[in-house]
């Protein structure tokens, strides 16, 4: 309990309304700024090079650095906080947060969702997309009619078409799954960044904002290469794209602008037992399905079931140094926020 005492004290001195509020709206442009450019640099990127040579493989190295900066995110700064968040003396004092883990059985709980949300699109696809996509031709009459229709396309398309008809239909069924990453992730990214924009927006110490308004511009940029790298591969329109490219930039202003409300109306404390509470619920949550998206939608998928990777040691060495410059890059922001 001395030590709560010694925090509160500490946080009290740092407590400015009227200083708080101009940093906020400081940070609302900055984060904004750094969030399109994060984001929209590997978009526009992957639009200028694409139908060149090295395409595929430089989107491929920006997925790899990407996923390093969302790993690192969800362990290194998602997780912990949560862990922080829970083991509050005001919070861990209290039943039942002082009697179980909350914080890995929430990870837990966000790892198997994300899996089960996997699975049941996957199934979804395969039976209904791919089907269609591989099939190439819609079922007639009688088994007859069918043999002598799969003769006739077998002998006018012969083996080199058959053999482009499955490569099509691989390289199409990997586009969904991409997708389907894609969107899956920017959902997790989104309620990572909602709780960091909410917890900022009415937070009243302004010794916490000022340098964590600096490092959230850095994070959103490497957070955003992160999310843009995987939009780039998966080819979306060009309205999806945007849509998806807006929802990121704008997610943590919007949030910081609810915190700002929340407090303004209910005078809400951000320190508070129920709002660390939530917070460390939520960024376990989110945590869980960001582990989840990085080691198996992103690393395990790129580095052991892409034929481009496997067939040039060379692109796997560089690959893997844009995993760990993406990790190490994320990971240092943690020594400000």
């Amino acid at each position: 309990m001395a030590l709560c005492a010694t925090d509160t004290a500490r946080a009290l001195s740092c407590r400015d309304g009227g200083a708080a509020a101009r940093l906020k709206l400081v940070a609302l442009f900055v984060i904004f700024l750094t969030s399109v450019v994060g984001i929209s640099s590997p978009v526009l990127l992957a639009r200028l090079f694409h139908g060149r040579p090295a395409y595929d493989k430089a989107v491929l190295v920006i997925k790899c650095f990407a996923a390093g900066v969302i790993l690192s995110t969800s362990l290194v700064h998602v997780l912990p906080d949560a862990f922080v968040a829970l083991a509050d003396c005001r919070v861990a004092s209290r039943h039942p947060w002082k009697d179980f883990p909350f914080s890995g059985l929430i990870t837990l709980i966000g790892v198997l969702t994300a899996l089960l949300v996997d699975l049941t699109a996957t199934s979804h696809v395969d039976s209904h997309g791919h089907g269609q996509i591989s099939s190439g031709y819609k079922p007639v009459g009688t088994n007859e009619e069918l043999t002598a229709v799969c003769k006739g396309a077998a002998v006018e398309l012969g083996v080199e078409g058959r053999l482009r008809t499955a490569a099509a239909a691989e390289e199409e069924a990997a586009k969904v799954k991409q997708r389907l990453v894609s969107q899956v992730l920017e959902i997790g990214i989104i309620f990572h960044s909602v709780i960091i924009g909410v917890t900022l927006g009415m937070s009243q110490n302004q010794c916490t904002i000022r340098p964590l308004v600096a490092a959230l511009a850095f994070h959103q940029i490497f957070e955003g290469m992160g999310l843009g790298g995987c939009i780039a591969q998966a080819g979306f329109s060009f309205g999806t794209t945007a849509y998806m490219c807006f929802m990121f930039s704008v997610t943590t202003p919007m949030g910081i602008v609810l915190g700002m409300i929340v407090f303004s109306v209910t005078g809400y404390d951000d320190n508070s037992p129920n709002a660390l509470i939530m917070e460390g619920l939520l960024g376990s949550l989110s945590s869980g399905v960001l582990v989840y998206m990085g080691l198996v939608d992103l690393i395990a998928l790129d580095f052991f079931h892409n034929k481009l990777m496997s067939s040039q040691l060379w692109l796997k060495k560089a690959s893997f140094t844009a995993l760990v410059l993406g990790s190490t890059s994320m990971s240092i922001l943690a020594l400000w926020a």
